[in-house]
């Protein structure tokens, strides 16, 4: 049986996160959390989605799209509290994910260094990374440092 504490408010839920009203009811617009409706139909969250929105704010932070959350969450049980096994098995994802993140990340940095430091900042022109503009035949975007 559910207990009145492990109902919340949009506000309870907004205050214990850190995340404004606004960008919970757009967390609950995609998907990312779920509310209850009261008999007068205003939100109520359980407990743990303060867990979820934790999530959501740290994938965020680190770069991960909304639809990589929402790919992670939609493993997660509906039907009860997910246990720590359950959110143990989506970490291995999310790991590969932040991993994919960092190795971007490290080769953008890599590159930039290596462009700042031959002067000539022209991709176009570029006689080390980009002769006779050899990428611009493969298609749009920023190649030679994103897997595009």
């Amino acid at each position: 049986m559910m207990r009145h504490s492990d109902i919340l408010t949009i506000g309870e839920l907004a205050a214990r996160t850190g995340v404004p009203v606004s960008a919970l009811r757009y967390y609950e617009q995609r998907g990312l959390i779920r509310s209850l409706r009261s008999a007068g139909k205003h939100r109520r969250f359980l407990r743990s989605d303060i867990r979820r929105v934790s999530f959501v704010r740290i994938a965020q932070s680190l770069g991960l799209s909304i639809e990589d959350v929402l790919g992670a969450l939609a493993r997660l049980p509906d039907a009860r509290t997910p246990t720590a096994a359950d959110w143990r098995r989506i970490s291995t994802d999310i790991a590969a994910l932040i991993d994919a993140r960092i190795a971007e990340l490290t080769r953008t940095r890599d590159r930039l260094d290596g462009c700042i430091g031959c002067g000539c900042l022209s991709l176009k022109h570029c006689a080390l990374y980009n002769p006779d503009d050899r990428m611009g035949a493969l298609g749009p975007g920023p190649r030679l440092v994103m897997e595009v």
